[in-house]
C-alpha cells in the first residue's frame, strides 16, 4: 500500500503505528484533520485479513469522523484507532494500557472512545494511562453507554426525513422497516412505538427479534425480505453497504434513515436514490448522536446540554435536504459540502489570524 500517496490524496495529517510485544498490541492510529480541533474517533478491534486492510480501515474511518464531527457542529477533527486482533480472544489489560500510553504521547491531538469490538471497560483501562479518552464509566464522570443518545438522534433525523418526503414529521401510522435490532435499534423502536409507528423488523439474532416483537408489537420477517417491505421508511441499523445494485430495485420505502455506518455501497448509489426520489438521510449525520454525547464529556458531562445538541441533527438534515433540492444533488453530496465548507471557513479564519500575528511581530 502506498500510504503517503493515499494520505496526500485525502489530505491526512498523521498515521501512527503502535506495537507492544509484551501485550500483543498491534494498532494503527490515523489522524485525518485537526482544523476544527483535536481528532476524536473510537478504537475499533477486529480480526483484519491483513495489516494493509487494517491500515485502510483506519484511514477510511478517520476521514469519515472528520466529516461526522464537522457536520455535527463539533469543534473536533477526525481520527480513528484500529487494533488488530480478535475482540473475543485477544484482549488483555496490558494491551489497552499500552494503547493509552501511545495516545498520551500524542499530547491531545487525538481523543479515543468506544467502537466496534471495544467496551466501556476497555476505555477504563485506557484511562489508566491517559485522560484523552471518552465513553468511560460514569464513576469517572462519563456519560456511560451512548446507544440511547444515538437512537434519539436517529429518531429525530427520521422525523426530519419524513417531513421532507411526506410534508409532515409525524411518524404516527407510518410503516417503518428496521434492519438490525442491537442496542441503538431497540431504543429507536421504542421511540417509534411510542409515536404510533408500525414496525416491521429483522435480525440474525432470534432473541433480539422476540424482544422487539413482545415489547413493541413488531412484525418479524426474514433478513433477506426486509428490503422489499411495503413501508414508508427503511431504517438500516446493522450492516453497511446495504444500499446497492441488488437492493435498490426492491425498495418501496420513500425514506432511508438509520443508524448503520457506510450505508451506500458506493457513492453513485446516493445519486440513484436521488434520481428515484427516495429521501436518504446521510448516515454520518443522522447517527452522530453518540459522538455528540461523548464529546460533551470534554466539557464536564451535562446530559441536558448533550441532548440539546443532539436535537440539532433535525435542523442539520433540514439544511441538507434544502441544498439537495435547490441544487439537484444527492443528499450525501450536500452533507459533504456542509462539512467541507465549515472546515474551510475555520481554516481561512485561522490563517488570517496567524498572518495578522505575524504582521504585528514584524511591526507592520
Amino acid at each position: 500500500m502506498e500510504i503517503f500517496k493515499y494520505m496526500q490524496k485525502y489530505d491526512f495529517e498523521q498515521v501512527v503505528f503502535c506495537q507492544d510485544e509484551a501485550s500483543g498490541l498491534k494498532a494503527v492510529i490515523a489522524i485525518h484533520d485537526t482544523t476544527l480541533g483535536p481528532a476524536l474517533g473510537g478504537s475499533r478491534m477486529w480480526t483484519y485479513a491483513s495489516e494493509e486492510a487494517a491500515i485502510e480501515d483506519a484511514l477510511r474511518l478517520a476521514r469519515g469522523m472528520t466529516y461526522k464531527n464537522a457536520a455535527a457542529g463539533l469543534n473536533l477533527g477526525g481520527g480513528k484507532t484500529v487494533i488488530i486482533g480478535d475482540p473475543f480472544k485477544d484482549k488483555n489489560e496490558e494491551m489497552f494500557r499500552a494503547l493509552g500510553r501511545f495516545i498520551q504521547g500524542l499530547n491531545g491531538r487525538y481523543i479515543t472512545a468506544e467502537d466496534v469490538g471495544t467496551t466501556v471497560a476497555d476505555m477504563d483501562l485506557i484511562h489508566e494511562e491517559t485522560n484523552y479518552v471518552t465513553g468511560i464509566s460514569p464513576a469517572f464522570g462519563s456519560s456511560g453507554n451512548p446507544s440511547p443518545i444515538t437512537a434519539y438522534g436517529v429518531f429525530l433525523g427520521m422525523k426530519a426525513a419524513a417531513k421532507e418526503a411526506f410534508g409532515d414529521d409525524s411518524l404516527a401510522g407510518r410503516k417503518v422497516a428496521v434492519q438490525g435490532l442491537g442496542n441503538v435499534a431497540y431504543t429507536l423502536c421504542e421511540y417509534l412505538y411510542n409515536e404510533g409507528a408500525k414496525l416491521i423488523v429483522t435480525d440474525i439474532n432470534q432473541q433480539a427479534i422476540d424482544r422487539v416483537v413482545a415489547d413493541f408489537g413488531a412484525v418479524a420477517v426474514a433478513p433477506d425480505e426486509i428490503y422489499a417491505q411495503d413501508v414508508d421508511i427503511f431504517s438500516p441499523c446493522a450492516l453497511g453497504a446495504i444500499v446497492n445494485d441488488q437492493t435498490i430495485p426492491t425498495f418501496k420505502a420513500k425514506v432511508i434513515a438509520g443508524s448503520a455506518n457506510n450505508q451506500l455501497a458506493e457513492s453513485r448509489h446516493g445519486k440513484v436514490l436521488h434520481d428515484l426520489g427516495i429521501v436518504y438521510a446521510p448516515d454520518y449525520v443522522i447517527n452522530a448522536g453518540g459522538v455528540i454525547n461523548v464529546a460533551d464529556e470534554l466539557y464536564g458531562y451535562n446530559r441536558e446540554r448533550a441532548m440539546k445538541r443532539v436535537e440539532t441533527i433535525y435542523t442539520s438534515l433540514e439544511k441538507i435536504f434544502a441544498i439537495s433540492k435547490e441544487e439537484d444533488i444527492p443528499t450525501y453530496l450536500a452533507a459533504n459540502r456542509l462539512a467541507e465548507e465549515r472546515i474551510a471557513r475555520v481554516a481561512k479564519s485561522r490563517s488570517q489570524f496567524l498572518q495578522n500575528e505575524k504582521n504585528i511581530l514584524n511591526g507592520r
